[in-house]
Formats: C-alpha cells, sequence, structure tokens
C-alpha cells in the first residue's frame, strides 16, 4: 500500500469507531496488502488516537490459537494497542451503543514491573520483568464488516490486524503478585452469558503457555525496535472463541482460585 493508501485507511478506521458503523474490507479495496501494509494501517490509527488525547496503557496478542489460525489460514499471532478509554472495572456495565458487534474472551492478563526489549528476550525474562498476573476479560470488536457484502469474501487477517487486532476493552480480575506461583498452563476459566456455559478452557491453548504469547510480542516489537514498558498491561491471548455480546447480555468469568470476573452490555 502507498502511503496515502495508509493514512485514508487509518482515517476511515478511526471515524468508523467515533461513528459506530463498519466499514468494507481493506483486503477486498487493497488485494495486494501484506502484513507489513496491515501493521503500517494500524500504526497509523494508533498516531490518530493519540492525537485524540487516547493514552496508551498496553498492549495485547491475539490469534494465539491453532483453530483460529487455521480458520484464518496464517500462522503467527497478531498484536494491537490497549488504550486508557478501553479499560472497564469488574461487574461494570458497558454502555449501549458503546461498541459495534462486541465479542468476548478470556485470558491471562501480564502487569509489567519493567521494561524489556529485544529479539533474544527468553520466557524466564519475561516472568523476571512482571510484576503482576491477572485473570481477563478482554472485549473485541470490529470496524470492518466480517463478510463483504457482494462477494461473501470474509475479513482476513490483514483487516484485523489494520483494525488494531479487534481491540476494544479489557476487564481485569485480582491480581496475583508472584507469576510463578502458578502453572498458567493449568489456569482455566468458565465463562457463562445469561447464567449458561459457553466456553471453557485452559491457559495452555495459548502457545502451550501465556507466558510465551508474551516472548512473541516482545521480538515482534524488537523488529521495528520497540519493547514493552514498566506498567504496561499485555493481555497474553484468549484461550476460549469469542462469544457474541449482544444488548443486554450478561458474562461471568469464573477463574477458580483467582476469582470471577463481570461485564454487562447496556440495553437501549
Amino acid at each position: 500500500m502507498k502511503p496515502d493508501e495508509i493514512q485514508a485507511a487509518a482515517e476511515a478506521l478511526f471515524r468508523a469507531e467515533a461513528e459506530g458503523r463498519q466499514i468494507g474490507l481493506l483486503s477486498r479495496a487493497h488485494p495486494g496488502m501484506t502484513l507489513d501494509d496491515a501493521y503500517a494501517v494500524q500504526a497509523a490509527l494508533v498516531a490518530r488516537k493519540r492525537e485524540a488525547g487516547r493514552r496508551q496503557i498496553g498492549w495485547k496478542i491475539g490469534l494465539t490459537s491453532r483453530a483460529m489460525q487455521q480458520a484464518l489460514g496464517i500462522d503467527t499471532p497478531d498484536s494491537g494497542v490497549l488504550f486508557d478509554d478501553m479499560l472497564f472495572a469488574n461487574g461494570a456495565e458497558v454502555p449501549a451503543g458503546r461498541f459495534i458487534a462486541p465479542r468476548v474472551e478470556a485470558e491471562i492478563a501480564f502487569r509489567m514491573g519493567a521494561a524489556l526489549a529485544g529479539g533474544d528476550v527468553t520466557r524466564a525474562a519475561v516472568l523476571d520483568a512482571t510484576s503482576t498476573i491477572a485473570p481477563a476479560l478482554e472485549i473485541l470488536d470490529t470496524r470492518i464488516l466480517r463478510a463483504d457484502p457482494e462477494t461473501g469474501q470474509p475479513r482476513r487477517v490483514g483487516d484485523t490486524i489494520a483494525d488494531n487486532a479487534a481491540n476494544a476493552g479489557l476487564v481485569l480480575g485480582r491480581a496475583l503478585p508472584e507469576p510463578r506461583a502458578i502453572d498458567l498452563r493449568w489456569l482455566g476459566a468458565i465463562l457463562r452469558r445469561d447464567g449458561v456455559v459457553e466456553e471453557t478452557g485452559l491457559g495452555a491453548g495459548v502457545l502451550d503457555d501465556p507466558v510465551m504469547g508474551i516472548v512473541w510480542l516482545v521480538h515482534r516489537l524488537a523488529q521495528y525496535g520497540q519493547g514493552l514498558a514498566a506498567g504496561d498491561i499485555v493481555l497474553s491471548g484468549s484461550f476460549i472463541r469469542p462469544v457474541e455480546a449482544p444488548p443486554g447480555s450478561r458474562f461471568e468469568a469464573d477463574f477458580g482460585a483467582l476469582g470471577t470476573i463481570r461485564v454487562g452490555f447496556g440495553k437501549d
């Protein structure tokens, strides 16, 4: 994509979010769009949000499960940026109309106690730099249509990456100050929507270990001369499929010993 096309795509996504609507597939408008193009659009979108006064609080990792990667025909996760206006308190109700087509995922959040950067960062280094972990719900949304109405072409990974990895919101549970005190591969969640169990999963669904999601992110950021900052929140990737969150729905995620997270979605 040309620089002007990248800027135009980012501005279209920014306005779509502000106006609560969806735009057409970027992958159809730009058939040759690469992953680098998609991340360039995302970077331009992030810059536009900063100009509007939003503050970055961390990162999210997506597409970490084999099932989701195979569905999109890729073999790598993706990432996006978390902003301050995305954070909701445990038990909060998301105002009606805040999102376009929200969905909910369960995962583990890391809060960094120290900066971390470099292409040689290891699992042990991630744990050393982590101050706390916490159960989390991620709220996904899409400012791009899930499928093209004319051709039926589904949204592709480049569309998702450009759209800030479908980032929309997050809810954090109780923090655990000893990241090595629990085997995150076996940390699981039971997700209920309106009292009905919709999904269950284990941390091992994230690259066999949620810590490895953070390793992947640090390595990816190193390619662009970036890294994680002290205080960053990092969503390590969902270990369940995304569950639709229609207006009026209520979610409860039971993480066992780490407690329960709740969030609701307002109805007009």
